[in-house]
Formats: structure tokens, sequence, C-alpha cells
């Protein structure tokens, strides 16, 4: 399938490693340029020159801390910049999560907004900031990457910030659908990245089993029965990126390869 996406652009923040990279691999195999944007510009260069080199396009590294709103301001006057013009923001951009969920009465307000404010408000003015180009040329694409934490109990903060991107992202569908604009969100589970490797190691450790014994464990509670791969995800997020989406808006999409009994509807 054409997904009609050579020529097109796109901003992904989050876009050095993990599920952003992946996305920026796949859109860049789809003919579009990419500006990729996270903190470290270190290794935002690293990754621009590997898909550049696996794609033949162009992608163009920029640092940001999606925290501050004069960042965002500056990346995004970068990216279009760079690039002439911006197609499709990708957000994925969150504060990394590591060892359990604190309990009630470990959460402090300092852990709770720093963590509102990258994700929700991150992706909140990455929004405010590209949506106006898009408006001008009356097309775009806005994808948020969330979490399946919005359906499920087990850690508060968490279910709380992508809970919270999902009524964004319905909100700015009914306000932006009309101009053009669609907007969307899905929910990845447990995803192998670049991560995963040492978390499965750790896993091993902890339970005195084979590492091969301790990701089947980890993959039980999926219907597939296997970790989804980044690059699975990076597929949905694709066509969510193209014209072929446009009967798909404002709506919530579970990319974790069916994980839980409940259901959606």
């Amino acid at each position: 399938m054409d997904l009609e996406l050579a020529g097109k652009t796109a901003l992904i923040t989050g876009g050095s490693r993990g599920i952003g990279k992946a996305v920026a691999r796949e859109l860049g195999r789809e003919g579009v340029d990419v500006a990729i944007a996270s903190r470290g510009m270190e290794a935002l260069e690293e990754t621009a020159r590997e898909l550049a080199a696996e794609t033949g396009r162009r992608f163009v590294p920029i640092s940001v801390d999606t925290s501050s709103e004069e960042s965002i301001q500056a990346m995004v006057k970068k990216a279009v910049a760079e690039l002439g013009h911006l197609d499709i923001l990708v957000n994925g951009a969150a504060r990394v999560g590591g060892g359990p969920a604190p309990k009630l009465a470990e959460i402090t307000e300092e852990y709770f907004f720093e963590d509102m404010n990258t994700k929700v408000l991150g992706y909140l003015r990455c929004a405010k900031e590209v949506a106006p180009y898009m408006q001008q040329q009356g097309w775009g694409r806005i994808i948020n990457i969330s979490g399946l934490a919005a359906r499920q109990s087990g850690n508060v903060v968490g279910s709380m910030r992508n809970v919270a991107v999902a009524a964004m992202t319905k909100n700015l569908a009914d306000e932006l659908g009309p101009l053009g604009i669609n907007v969307t969100v899905v929910h990845p589970g447990l995803t192998r990245t670049e991560r995963t490797a040492g978390m499965v190691a750790e896993a091993a450790r902890q339970q005195g089993i084979t590492e091969a014994e301790a990701e089947e464990r980890m993959a039980q509670g999926v219907s597939v029965r296997r970790i989804i791969d980044a690059r699975e995800i990076a597929h949905v997020v694709a066509f969510l990126a193209s014209p072929k989406s446009i009967a798909i808006n404002g709506d919530a999409i579970a990319v974790a390869g069916g994980s839980g009994r409940a259901i959606h509807y």
C-alpha cells in the first residue's frame, strides 16, 4: 500500500531512541524528511546519521526541553526553517520510567508535576506551536504516544498522565479536524526497545531463571504471547500519519499485541 507520504515532513519528539526512533525510521522509509528532537544532542546526531544513511532521507537533529515553552518554540522554528514546512507531529518525549511505580505515600508534588509538565503539557505545547503551520496548508497529522496505563491501574501518575493525553487528543481533534488536521493517540504496552535486553536480564537474575524464560513470562499478559517491537508500533503510527488515515480522528488505538481482558467499544 502506498501511504502517500513521499515528500512530506515530520517532527518527532523523543526521536533519538525507542519508539520515536523507530517511527522516524519508518517515516524515512516512506519518503518523509524528519526533524528528530530530544534533550541529548549527541544521541540525536548519531541517530540522524544512522537513519539518513539507511533511508536516504534528511534527518535534522534538534535539542529540546519539552517542559519549556521557549525551547519548544525554538525547536518548531528550526524544524520549519530546515524542512520548509511541517506536515506531521509525533509527540513522544516523556520521562523514562524505571523500576516499580511509586506508592501513594512515595508520590511527591515534584515527581507529579515533572511528569505532567514534560509529557502532557509538553505534548500540548508542541501541538500549539505546530498547528498554525498545518492550518495554513490545510492539512496535518498529530499523533500522541501515550500508553496502556491509561486503561489499567497500578501506576497512579502514569495512568493520570496517559488519560490526560487521551483527553487532550480528542479535544484537539474536535477543534482541528475541520481544518484538515487529524489528531490521534496510540497506547503502547510492553515494547521491545534498546532498554529491553537489560530489563529481561535483570528479571531473569531476580527470578533465578533464564533470559528466554523471563521474556516468555513478561509476554504472558499479551494475547500474541510475545513482546511487541518498536517497529511494529511505528507501522501503525506511519499509517496514522498518512492521508489514508482520514477516517480516524480523536480516537485511541492500543498497540500492545492484545493486552488484558477489558473490552473497549
